[in-house]
């Protein structure tokens, strides 16, 4: 038994109602249970209407397992909690008293919940010990339409964590969309091992600069290995010095530095995805759109944002994965596998809060570019995949990985759609 679970009875009044008395037998009537709590300070849920022995209160509830609880968590020096009006306790083991040395009204609430869901909750989340999540033995018993409306409440759940982000970015660049997509797009390029340093390289300069820089590809070339402090210590090949005497040049001109720029990696990493390739790959992008912004927001299919990234390197990377050393020759175009990570990591988040800031639903054209992308692959989803849950798509496998990081994980299960399915089945989960 947690707190949690009492949260959620209280709620949902998942208990006899019709009976209810305080520990002293004053009648109660519930008007309304409030409003629940979220946030760490302050009583359990606010603002409830309560009518104790005919008299009519409002106020707030606190819950706890027991309720010598109160004295536990120093409530009683606390005038956050002076406007309490039910202590609501699975166990009452202490009386309370108020500022006013009255009693503090008491449930509790173990006498009024029904055996059969306490047996279910045991069933739901406490049995066996489970490997990996606490209803994996029962997950399949859920309904097609709960778990196909969770997905998508997941999914815009997991959108407007993304979002986040990209509002914080918006204070610092004085809503300049253009700049803040380029500080995503480099974090997305520079991957889990480089996405840091990528994200350092485009913060060290005004976005002014890479718009100067855009019609020249050298410029550009030469500004994002500048500043990733990729140019120097190779052999003097044409190509390297010509990009060196164009940073020196646009050094100058618009007094950069690269301080804050973090270290670049190679080791562990696919040719492909070498730092040096991804940069190449990022001046080109910007060379071939020079309002990407506005031609990503006006992207309406998957087809069409696919088109915007089919750009090439530069002559000189076809045949090179850094400075010093050929290769063969090959074309490095940026891989669909490629884009669809950037579509879910920033394309995606950055219209629907675009479209949000523009006081329009995206919801639609975004549900549509989301589920047309495949599913993506890692331990989270295959483990999902075994509990046979319907993952068809880039949506089903951005919600799936949400529910297992913000619920499973935090064991939230009473505030997940398929705890509160499984905790309400009339029949047998065993």
């Amino acid at each position: 038994m947690n707190e949690d679970f009492l949260h959620y009875l209280w709620k949902h009044k998942k208990f006899e109602l019709s009976k209810l008395k305080t520990t002293h037998q004053q009648e109660i009537v519930l008007n309304s249970v409030g409003l629940h709590n979220t946030y760490s300070g302050g009583p359990d849920f606010f603002n409830a209407l309560i009518s104790i022995d005919g008299q009519k209160w409002a106020g707030n509830v606190e819950i706890h397992y027991k309720s010598s609880d109160w004295y536990a968590h120093n409530h009683e020096k606390d005038r956050a909690y002076d406007n309490v009006i039910l202590h609501v306790v699975w166990e009452d083991d202490i009386s309370v008293f108020r500022k006013d040395n009255t009693q503090l009204p008491t449930l509790q609430l173990k006498e009024y919940v029904s055996k059969k869901l306490l047996a279910r909750y045991q069933i739901v989340f406490k049995r066996d010990n489970p490997k990996w999540i606490a209803c994996e033995k029962q997950f399949q018993k859920v309904s097609d339409f709960v778990m196909s409306n969770w997905q998508e409440r997941l999914f815009l759940e997991r959108l407007e964590q993304k979002s986040e982000l990209i509002l914080s970015l918006l204070k610092n660049t004085s809503n300049d969309w253009e700049a803040i997509l380029f500080q995503l797009l480099a974090k997305n390029f520079g991957l889990k091992v480089n996405g840091e340093a990528f994200l350092s390289l485009a913060n060290s300069l005004d976005f002014s600069i890479i718009r100067k820089c855009s019609k020249n590809l050298d410029q550009l070339e030469a500004l994002l290995f500048g500043q990733a402090n990729l140019l120097y210590n190779h052999n003097e090949i044409g190509y390297v010095r010509k990009l060196q005497e164009e940073y020196e040049f646009l050094k100058n001109k618009f007094q950069l530095n690269s301080i804050g720029v973090l270290p670049f990696h190679f080791f562990r990493l696919r040719p492909s995805n070498f730092p040096t390739v991804r940069l190449a790959q990022l001046a080109s992008l910007y060379y071939k759109n020079q309002n990407f912004f506005s031609d990503i927001i006006q992207t309406n299919t998957i087809e069409e944002v696919y088109e915007l990234f089919k750009v090439a390197t530069s002559d000189f990377w076809e045949n090179h994965y850094t400075f010093d050393k050929q290769s063969t020759r090959r074309k490095k175009n940026i891989s669909k596998s490629f884009i669809d990570l950037i579509l879910i990591n920033t394309i995606i988040p950055i219209k629907f809060i675009y479209a949000k800031n523009q006081g329009k639903n995206s919801d639609e054209s975004i549900f549509e570019l989301i589920s047309n992308i495949p599913k993506e692959k890692n331990s989270i989803i295959e483990s999902f995949t075994v509990l046979k849950a319907p993952i068809d798509n880039a949506m089903h496998t951005q919600a799936m990985i949400q529910l297992k990081n913000n619920y499973c994980d935090q064991k939230a299960c009473l505030r997940c759609a398929i705890g509160n399915y499984l905790l309400n089945q009339d029949q047998s989960l065993g």
